[in-house]
């Protein structure tokens, strides 16, 4: 699945994943399906979208 990253916060952050999950939830309040990841390699929260797939294919 691919997905499109709105938005990265440190996981270092003394709140934790809050900050990223009131984004998420800003967004998801605006009607994107935002959900939060942890971006392992990037010691990171993401807060990510589903990217939208076209109908046409590019044969």
């Amino acid at each position: 699945m691919r997905r499109t990253v709105l938005e990265k916060f440190p996981a270092g952050d003394p709140r934790g994943s809050r900050q990223a999950e009131e984004y998420a939830r800003h967004r998801r309040d605006e009607g994107l399906a935002a959900e939060v990841v942890m971006d392992l390699d990037a010691d990171a929260f993401l807060v990510v979208v589903p990217q939208q797939q076209s109908s046409e294919r590019d044969w």
